[in-house]
Parts: C-alpha cells; structure tokens; sequence
C-alpha cells in the first residue's frame, strides 16, 4: 500500500512537493486555506493530484502518514497544532526532494541577508563553466519540482530558516551561513535563539566530506560556533583578518585559500558594488573553489555577474535624480547595508509589516546619510517615532506613487531616493516584487 502524504499549502513548493511525491509513488492530496494560483490548478489538475482551496478539511489531512507543510505556514497554526498533537511527521518540501534527488550534489546557502545574491552568484558561476546545474528553493523555483521534472547533478538553493525547520535527513555538500541578523521573530516566539539555533541546522547532518563556509566577522556566528560538535570542514570568510584556509580581503585584494588552489583578484573588478557584496563575493567565490572551478573561470564571473532586480537596483535617473530599488530589503540589516553603500545624500522610502524592528541599527547611518524619509506604509509611528528629531523631513504615503512623488520633491540633483523599505510588503502589496514594481511603474512616470 502507498504511503499517503498530505501537503500543506499550494504555492511554489507546495506543489512542487505534490508532483515530485505522486510521481514517486505516493497517494497525494493538497490542502490550501487560500485560493490556488490558475497555473498551480491546472498543474495539479494534470498530474490527476487531489485537492482543495479556501479551507482545510481536518479529517483529510489528520488521515496523513506524513505532512508537507509549506514554509510560510507558521507552527501556531491551528491545523499545525493537530497534526503535531497527532504525532504525524512533517517535513519541508527541500527534505521530501532530498529524499528523491539521487547522487545529486547540493550548495545550499542561508543567513539573514545577502542570500538571493549569492545564490545566484554562485549559480552564475557553476553555468559559466557549464556545469549541470538548477537555481532552486526560497529564490523562487521549486527544488522538489526540479528534481521530478528536471533532475541535475547540482542543485543551488536559496535556503530560509522556515525550510530548515522541518528537515530531518537534508545534507548540503557545500553549506553558506553569510550572517545571522534578528529576523523574522514573530515565527520564533520573539526568541532570537530559536532563530540562531534555526540557521544553524544547515550544518547538522554535514559529514567530514562536506564543507561549510560562513562568515567569521559575525559575531552571532562565532559565538555559537564554538558551543557545537560540527563534522564538517569549516571555511570562514573575513574582511577583519587572514584566515588559513577560506578567504580573506586585504586592502583593494580578495585572497581565496582552498586546497591547493588560491585565488586573488581586485575587489574593483567585483560586479557587485558594496561592503556586504564583498562578503557575498568571497562566500560564492569559496564555494565555486571547493567544488574545483578554476580561478579563472571564477575571475571571469565575479566580474560579469548581473545584480538582482528589485536587490540595489538602479532604476532611472531623473533630472540628476538617482533612483534605486532595494524592495527585498525586508528587514533593517538589509537596509543598514543599502545605507552603508550610500555615497551621495539620500532620501530613504521606509516602512510596511513591520516583523519586530528594531530601527536604532540604522540611527546612526540615518543622521550621517539621509535628509529625508518617506514612510510608505499603513502604520508608520515606529518609524517617526525612531527617526523623529534625527531628519529634518519625514513625510507620511499610502502607496508607491505617492512615495515616489514625496521623495523627488525632496530629493536634489545629485542626490539618491532610495526604496529600502526594512519591512514586509504585505500591508499595501502582494509582496516584495510587487513593491519594487509599482515603485519603478511610479518612476518611469516622473
């Protein structure tokens, strides 16, 4: 008899899990609270999968032998509560296409910040030099979809904290923690440990034959590094320090130490421009060594990488007006490190769900760099509270456009409007790609 698996939520991975799970065999029904996607539908619908929209039927998923509960479907979640009070497994989705993925090999990459660059970096690396490789996870294509539909030797995937928590058996062969901020804390009961402990768990099924890169000037990582057994070759990365074997920057050089091969190159040479894309250049450019890409091959990418859309993006320049589009900034280190990288006077586009900011990180990047805020946002008095007394301007909207239009009659020539919002989009967008769009809709219509 078919082992009979219930998965939780129809989005991306959702059903990514339900056609990876039917096609291995097992008898398949997909519950979601919301309305499914038409495309998910008809995905579904195909591939001859059970399911149902608008509302869980209790009785249905309680019968499962196992559960696959999508990542954005929080622990205190009623139904989630029954399942657990029943004792049924549950996984992630990244475990179940663990499970199914072969001699594939995995680079899986996590933190707080920076992943969806990196991720993508390394992934531009590995095709560069024509490796059989897929972009998977959090980054937006189904890891376990690819591996029914497309399976390739490697697998890079964009890791969240919400996919480690439900994995048992998941083993990357090469792991990156970039950093850990607070993040995400009202999944974690306001507990910054449980989210530390979260991050963490990329490395605990890592064997000796694996490697784990991370970065070595976080001081959250340090501290926890030493209080766990790891099995796993440790590769720190520093702009603060040489290291024996990782990478290391040095004045305006990136050196990389990885067996016997060693990489050098100009940081002017990098792509990506700003101190936290260093760091996400060196975490790549490690990660492409351990696996034998020639440093050639490695120089040649770094330097013609595309950045993100919607990540530090440039979107127009409008009467010597600089825009840019930092929407994936969710939380405020993202913003601290768009603010870092500022070098002309700012005018910040701030504000959304906020997730438990904490807005002192940035204080002292606001009074150095920014003359005026424009809070986009439903409920904006955190923000005016914090930055109240520390700009001179900070102006209330409701929408992109109406941001858009405050901040360029603040703005000067020469001077930068940046969207970096330190929050979630979902008060007045779909989420985050939405945001980034209807900002860069709103300047192109200036």
């Amino acid at each position: 008899m078919s082992k009979h698996i219930v998965i939780l939520g129809g989005g991306e991975s959702g059903v990514g899990a339900a056609l990876l799970a039917k096609q291995q065999g097992y008898t398949v029904f997909l519950s979601d609270g919301g309305i499914l996607k038409d495309k998910y539908k008809k995905e579904l619908t195909s591939a001859g999968i059970d399911f149902e929209e608008g509302g869980h039927t209790a009785d249905k998923v309680l019968a499962a032998d196992e559960v696959v509960k999508s990542p954005g479907i929080p622990e205190k979640n009623e139904l989630v509560k029954s399942i657990r009070l029943k004792g049924i497994p549950v996984i992630s989705e990244i475990e179940l296409a663990y499970r199914f993925k072969g001699d594939s090999k995995i680079i899986a990459i996590t933190g707080s910040n920076g992943k969806s660059t990196t991720t993508s970096l390394i992934y531009h690396i590995c095709e560069t030099v024509g490796l059989d490789c897929a972009l998977v996870g959090n980054i937006g294509y189904s890891f376990a979809k690819q591996v029914a539909e497309d399976p390739k030797e490697w697998y890079i995937a964009e890791i969240s904290s919400f996919q480690l928590d439900d994995i048992k058996a998941f083993k990357a062969d090469v792991a990156i923690l970039l950093n850990i901020t607070e993040d995400h804390l009202d999944r974690y009961e306001y507990k910054f440990e449980n989210y530390i402990n979260s991050k963490f768990r990329i490395i605990e099924n890592q064997t000796i034959n694996d490697y784990f890169i991370y970065c070595d000037d976080d001081e959250i990582i340090t501290q926890k590094l030493p209080l766990l057994t790891i099995h796993t070759n440790p590769l720190p990365f520093s702009m603060k320090h040489e290291v024996k074997k990782g990478g290391y920057i040095k004045g305006d050089q990136m050196m990389l130490r990885i067996q016997e091969e060693r990489v050098s190159m100009s940081i002017y040479d990098f792509a990506l421009k700003g101190k936290h894309n260093q760091y996400n250049t060196m975490a790549a450019g490690i990660a492409a060594a351990t696996i034998g890409i020639r440093k050639e091959k490695i120089r040649e990418a770094v330097n013609n990488f595309h950045n993100l859309e919607h990540r530090m993006e440039f979107v127009a320049m409008v009467r010597g007006i600089e825009f840019i589009n930092d929407s994936k900034a969710t939380n405020v280190n993202s913003t601290w490190y768009a603010l870092e990288s500022m070098n002309k006077p700012t005018v910040l586009i701030l504000g959304g769900t906020d997730k438990g900011n904490d807005y002192s990180l940035i204080a002292d990047l606001v009074k150095e760099k920014v003359k005026a805020i424009i809070c986009m946002g439903v409920d904006n008095k955190k923000i005016i509270d914090t930055f109240k007394g520390l700009v001179p301007v900070i102006i209330e909207t409701d929408s992109a456009k109406k941001a858009v239009n405050a901040a360029f009659r603040s703005a000067a020539k020469d001077d930068v409007v940046l969207l970096s919002p330190a929050c979630a989009s979902f008060d007045l967008f779909k989420n985050y790609e939405d945001r980034g769009m209807q900002f860069k809709d709103a300047v192109k219509e200036l």
